[in-house]
Order: C-alpha cells, then sequence, then structure tokens
C-alpha cells in the first residue's frame, strides 16, 4: 500500500499512521493487535526545530532571514573574536606582540591585550630560567658519556687534554631570541665549543689543568658572549663551568708520574730555598763580625802605632837636649821592660859568688842535640 494511503490518514510521508491518529508521526503508535501494547513514541525532531526557531523570533522578529540577523550574527562573530586578544604572561617572562608578521613591541608580565589573529599576534619567552648547554659528554657529568669529538682539544704547547664544560645561559632580549636565532641551543653549543677551543689553544697544557682554570672559564665567557652579541641573538651567558680537564686516558698515567715528578723537583727547591735562608743570614752576621773586628783591630794597632811614634818623637826631642840621661832612662826602661814578665835569679859577685859554682848541663844539652 502506497505511503498516503496508509491507515485511512491525510498525512504525507510523515503524516497519519495506523490507528488514525491524524497529523501523527510515522514513530507514533504501533496498531493494536498481537497481544503488544503501545510504546513510547521518539522525539520529533522536526518539532524541535520549530520550537527553536520560535524561541530565536522572539529576539529577532524579522528572523533571519533580515539584515538585522546577519548583523547581529557579525556583532556575535566580532566580539568572540575580539575577546581572543587577551593574553597573561607570567613573572619570568617576556611577551613579544607581531603586526601582520612584524615586530610591534614587548610587554610585561600581567594582563594584557593584542590584535587577535591574523592581524597580531603574540609569542611569550621564558627569560628567567636557565638553560644549559654541555661540551665533551652528555647525561649527569661524572658518570655521562664521553664525547671524544668535541672533549678533545689541542693546547697551545702542541698537547691535547680532555675537557668537559657546561655552558649556562639565559634569554637576554626576546625580540633578537625569536627572530635572528633558528636553534638556540644548537647555536650556543657550536659557539660555545669555537670560544673554549680559542681560548685553550693559547694556553698551555699545565696552567689549563693547574692554576689556569678560572682564567680559561673567563676568557672562555666572554669570548661567548662577544660572539653571540656580534649576531644579535638576544642570548646571555651566565656562567661557564669546566667541570673536567684532565690528560687523554692513554697518557694519564705518564702524565701523572710526570706530575709527581714535579712535584719532588718543587720540593727539594723549596727546601733548598730554606736551608738557604737558614744559612746565609748566619753567614752575614759572621762576616759581619768578623769586619768589626778587624776593625777595631786596625784603629788599635793604629793607634797604638801613633802612640809609639809620639812616644820616639819625644824621646828623641829630650835626647837631643841631654844626651846621657836619655841613654840611661832608655836602657833602664827597656831592660824593666825585658826582665819585667820573666823570672829572674840575682847573684851577688861582688863577694866572689857566695860559693856559688857555675854548672852547665850537658846530659840534658846532648839529649836536646841528639833529638
Amino acid at each position: 500500500m502506497p505511503w498516503n494511503q496508509q491507515g485511512g490518514g491525510n498525512g504525507g510521508p510523515w503524516g497519519g499512521g495506523g490507528g488514525g491518529n491524524n497529523g501523527g508521526s510515522p514513530w507514533g503508535k504501533r496498531p493494536s493487535g498481537g497481544g503488544n501494547g503501545g510504546g513510547t513514541p521518539p522525539p520529533d525532531i522536526e518539532e524541535m526545530l520549530k520550537k527553536s526557531q520560535d524561541r530565536l523570533k522572539k529576539f529577532m522578529p524579522g528572523g533571519f532571514g533580515g539584515g538585522k540577523g546577519i548583523i547581529l550574527g557579525l556583532i556575535v562573530a566580532g566580539v568572540l573574536w575580539g575577546i581572543t586578544g587577551f593574553y597573561r604572561v607570567q613573572p619570568g617572562e617576556e611577551g613579544v606582540q607581531l603586526l601582520f608578521g612584524e615586530f610591534n613591541g614587548r610587554t610585561t608580565p600581567g594582563l594584557n591585550y593584542w590584535f587577535p589573529s591574523p592581524i597580531g599576534d603574540v609569542d611569550i619567552v621564558d627569560a628567567e630560567n636557565i638553560r644549559r648547554v654541555q661540551i665533551g659528554y652528555s647525561g649527569q657529568s661524572g658518570r655521562g658519556r664521553e664525547v671524544p669529538g668535541e672533549s678533545l682539544i689541542l693546547t697551545g704547547d702542541q698537547n691535547i687534554v680532555d675537557m668537559d664544560v657546561d655552558v649556562l645561559w639565559r634569554v637576554s632580549d626576546a625580540a633578537n631570541y625569536l627572530f635572528n636565532v633558528r636553534d638556540p641551543e644548537t647555536t650556543v653549543k657550536i659557539m660555545a665549543e669555537s670560544s673554549l677551543r680559542e681560548v685553550i689553544g693559547q694556553t698551555s697544557l699545565d696552567n689549563a689543568l693547574t692554576d689556569g682554570r678560572a682564567e680559561v672559564q673567563a676568557k672562555t665567557r666572554q669570548v661567548l658572549q662577544e660572539t653571540l652579541d656580534q649576531y644579535q641573538t638576544g642570548i646571555e651567558i651566565t656562567n661557564v663551568q669546566l667541570q673536567k680537564a684532565d690528560p687523554p686516558q692513554p697518557v694519564i698515567d705518564a702524565f701523572n708520574e710526570v706530575q709527581r715528578a714535579r712535584q719532588d723537583k718543587e720540593r727539594l727547591q723549596n727546601e733548598a730555598e730554606a736551608y738557604r735562608n737558614s744559612v746565609v743570614p748566619t753567614a752575614r752576621g759572621e762576616a759581619q763580625k768578623m769586619i768589626q773586628g778587624a776593625s777595631a783591630y786596625k784603629e788599635k794597632v793604629t793607634a797604638e802605632a801613633e802612640g809609639e811614634a809620639q812616644k820616639f818623637l819625644s824621646i828623641y826631642d829630650t835626647y837631643k837636649g841631654s844626651k846621657e840621661i836619655t841613654r840611661e832612662r832608655i836602657f833602664l826602661e827597656t831592660m824593666s821592660e825585658i826582665y819585667g814578665n820573666s823570672n829572674k835569679t840575682i847573684i851577688d859577685t861582688k863577694n866572689g859568688g857566695s860559693g856559688v859554682v857555675p854548672y852547665l848541663p850537658l846530659n840534658q844539652l846532648q839529649k836536646q842535640g841528639g833529638q
């Protein structure tokens, strides 16, 4: 039976179904019979659309077909599009505003507004976070994987040093960082490795391994920062940390032996210097003492000689005045000086020696002569 003749109804395909329900839906009640009761009808989609249109007509009496509906739709769309221009910049971040793809300005942390896309755009950059680039190794220092192509560097005295370095950096200019650098981390790594090789190429191996580590870090940071600034990368190097500086692994034992020999040499030099510092002042003191004694002896001898000369001249003057008396006095003074410090035996010869017999000790003289 055609759809327009089912149940004697006068509806179309959405007209009455069986059971005489005029104006009903084809999803209406099923015909009774067969012992089955009537089911709940599904929702009427057409009715729902009609009710929605009626509600909108209350707000827009002219309907969607008129100019007012189009204008209102454009206004709503414009408001929604304009709201998308609000954005928030967190503390430590910096916003970069673009107008038709070109840089227009920077924004500070807080709630900001800018032209929505596609007219404007905003890129937010973390300008406070410190990033790290590793040279010579990957992973945690001391337990990471070595990268010999990066870590082995030629020194100024034609030796090779094995170095691990950390480069810490941050964003200093968000606009330059976004527009002048394609891959910031790779750029920092390549430039840092080049700067490190330049500095080590002017440094001796001993200096790089011992006292010159701090100088190597400072010079590498300076050269790297100057290179980054030259290309206006907007990157600031906060620190260069030298994690390891050793000779290459195959020769490290021989190098340590040389270091021990140098330490022994320095120890012996220090001991010799200490001995010199203790002996030289003593020798200088003794020499000064001898010089002072010689000077005193010189003055004493000179004074005595001058006194003797003066005495002789005085005696000579006296001698010229009375020769006999002066001769007698000189004789007595001379004899007094000769016999003053010697043992003396006085024999009175006027009385015939008073029993004194001259004695010549021949035995003793013969013994002395035989010796």
